[in-house]
């Protein structure tokens, strides 16, 4: 907050006190100064200087109502002193008011246009505002004026950031840091920057450094223990796993709610995890106030919601339920905000959707009237706090009844998410009490799946792939950060007991492969019985699964749609079932297709039976016949059928908005039929 001050003559006396007011205000006192402060308007009720450093001194004692309201007034008084425009636009923009905040920047660089702070806040409020280009021009305009400002090439980061320009962001956020070695947001920014680049190891070195700055960093030391997982890092694992459990039962501010899935197989962890940061970051906001009453009728508008609109794992699952969507039961929607594509995902897309719109540059706010506008029923959040979700969109209240679907495999842990489509397998019905929202039960499973996807036809060999010929071939191609040290203990006495056999993994980076295969060494199995291999397109991904003869699923955090790859490949998949969402995805997928015998509850169960299906070529057959019969059957791989199961979810929770009735448990028959969960059915 900017403290300058314009002239005023006072009696001397008042002005004594006045001047005292100051020197406390400076001292960091502003309680004092405060009421000192109040004395001389007591006397002198329009004294500029008093009311305007009042504002400030309640912006710092966090009152931002009074303190709006102060400034305000003194502006009335004399709207030509810049820092008060400045300081109002600061408590604007804390406030949500982003217009207004903007409009307070505007005048005091006009008032003084070489008000670098001013110029930089400016940048804040327009990169609010998702004016990303202009909110970059104006910390240009800011370090014009001031080179040196740490402050402004730390802002100047996140809008090169938010741009995709990560390189440049990088370069940004070294400038600040090069001025000014202790700007933890600046380290912490700049491991976004390298984690963007791929660049993971040192990322997590500048998030441990931010971490080292100022060790509670909100919500860091999750982010800083995910990225080291994904180049699997396990030093000090064991500890920073047990640091992390604590640190959320204790309600502390130490992980965004995704990096806790793939660590702590806990649905009561994971839930208080995702309510702190919730309540942190997406509170609900209500300026756009009450929807009005509903009225019944079809066909229900329903929305969807997401980043991924292209070829994207999510959208594979979901395209072919979209495009079988009853345009007289369901009028579908796309609200898109992530990357713009021209690809063969995004035309199906365009065609499944009543309307597509891009939200990229809207705020939160602006999609949500913009949904309220267009008279949308029920909003479908496809990305939960998964990377460039915007839950900030639900906060803000895009329909009467919100939906989070397929993109998060967990609780989303807020008062304005009213549903979570689920399965009695990913959800049992006794841990109901662990989600926040009213879950919805489909009939088999929960994901969504398309039945068209192609395979790519070329036979590839072995040899093609850098496999042995003859050798067993266990396969996991899941993301590296779900690789556990204990499950790849048990994945090594695998390769040491099938002899001659490989682990066929995806390649996410090369860090991550180095130390694998030292660690395969560590466990005295030569690291050449690790083979990698790089992510290619869908088609061709699909089509090297059959040189695989078994795939090895993770946990705590299972194959989600690496699991339906597999399956829909014809590639057995061998899963241990564990206590929440993301460790029971893949035995929901197992038992749709009626092959609960790859479906296990514990570590050794899991070595057991890979172990026999490896040394038992005939079972193994048997399995593979299996599945090729009947991924073609199962309700599993019909997008149609989901279609019909989510519009018969949609239609009970909208009746139950007409009828006034609140959000409840609902299960889904294969017929369409819908039951109402109650206790009775919970305690069964």
């Amino acid at each position: 907050m900017s403290r300058k001050t314009s002239k005023g003559t006072l009696p001397p006396a008042l002005q004594a006190r006045y001047r005292e007011a100051v020197a406390l205000h400076q001292g960091g006192q502003p309680a004092r100064a405060s009421a000192l402060y109040a004395e001389v308007l007591a006397v002198r009720p329009r004294h500029f200087d008093s009311l305007h450093l009042r504002g400030v001194a309640a912006l710092q004692l966090g009152d931002t109502e009074r303190g709006i309201q102060w400034l305000q007034a003194a502006i009335k008084i004399d709207g030509g002193v810049a820092p008060a425009h400045f300081n109002l636009g600061n408590a604007l923009l804390a406030a949500g008011q982003l217009e207004p905040a903007l409009a307070c920047f505007d005048r005091a660089v006009a008032l003084k246009p070489d008000y670098a702070q001013a110029w930089s806040n400016r940048g804040n409020a327009l990169l609010d505002l998702r004016r990303v280009a202009a909110a970059l021009d104006s910390y240009d305009r800011a370090l014009a004026c001031k080179a040196d400002y740490a402050d402004a090439w730390y802002n100047r980061g996140n809008a090169l950031l938010d741009l995709g320009r990560p390189a440049d962001a990088l370069a940004s956020f070294d400038r600040a840091l090069a001025l000014d070695t202790r700007h933890s947001q600046a380290w912490c920014n700049r491991g976004k920057a390298l984690a963007d680049l791929q660049a993971l190891v040192p990322a997590a070195e500048s998030y441990q450094r931010a971490l080292e700055l100022r060790p509670g960093y909100p919500f860091l030391f999750g982010t800083w223990l995910h990225t080291r997982m994904k180049v699997c890092d396990w030093s000090g694992l064991a500890a920073d796993t047990a640091r992390l459990q604590q640190g959320i039962a204790a309600g502390e501010a130490i992980s965004p709610p995704f990096p806790v899935l793939a660590l702590l197989d806990s649905p009561m962890l994971q839930r208080q995890a995702a309510a702190r940061y919730a309540q942190a970051r997406y509170p609900r906001v209500s300026v756009l106030g009450a929807f009005p009453a509903a009225a019944a009728g079809e066909p229900i508008k329903v929305a969807y919601y997401s980043a991924d609109f292209r070829e994207h794992a999510t959208t594979h699952l979901l395209l072919e339920t979209l495009e079988s969507h009853s345009g007289a039961h369901v009028q579908c929607y796309g609200f898109g905000f992530g990357p713009v594509a021209e690809d063969a995902a995004s035309a199906r897309l365009a065609a499944a959707f009543h309307r597509f719109i891009d939200v990229n540059t809207m705020t939160d706010q602006q999609v949500a009237a913009l949904s309220r506008e267009l008279g949308i029923d029920i909003a479908v959040d496809l990305k939960g706090y998964t990377r460039d979700s915007r839950p900030g969109l639900f906060a803000a209240g895009c329909a009467p009844v919100q939906v989070s679907y397929l993109g998060y495999p967990g609780t989303m842990a807020t008062d304005y998410h009213d549903y979570l489509i689920a399965d009695e397998i990913v959800v049992p019905p006794s841990q109901r009490g662990h989600y926040s929202e009213q879950l919805v039960y489909l009939p088999g499973c929960y994901q969504a799946n398309d039945s068209r996807r192609p395979l790519a036809v070329e036979p590839v060999s072995r040899a093609a792939l850098g496999l042995p010929e003859r050798a067993f071939v266990f396969c996991c191609f899941n993301n590296s950060y779900k690789i556990l040290p204990e499950t790849f203990a048990c994945w090594m006495r695998l390769l040491q007991s099938v002899e001659g056999s490989v682990l066929w993994l995806l390649e996410d980076s090369k860090e991550a492969s180095m130390r694998l295969r030292e660690a395969a060494l560590g466990h005295g199995v030569e690291p050449q019985r690790l083979v990698f291999v790089p992510r290619i397109g869908a088609a061709e991904h699909l089509a090297r699964h059959r040189a695989a003869d078994l795939f090895l699923d993770t946990w705590p955090c299972n194959a989600h749609t690496t699991a339906s790859d597999a399956l829909w490949a014809g590639l057995p998949l061998l899963t241990v079932m564990g206590e929440a969402f993301a460790g029971r995805v893949a035995a929901s997928l197992l038992h749709a297709l009626g092959l609960p015998e790859l479906i296990v509850t514990t570590e050794h169960a899991y070595e057991q039976r890979a172990r026999s299906l490896a040394t038992d070529p005939a079972a193994l057959a048997s399995l593979r016949e299996r599945l090729a019969e009947q991924r073609l059957s199962s309700p599993l791989f019909d997008g149609r059928a989901m279609a019909r199961n989510l519009e018969a979810a949609y239609a009970a929770m909208h009746q139950r908005r007409c009828a006034g009735l609140p959000p409840a448990a609902l299960a889904i028959a294969a017929d369409g039929g819908v039951r109402l969960l109650d206790a009775k059915d919970v305690a069964e």
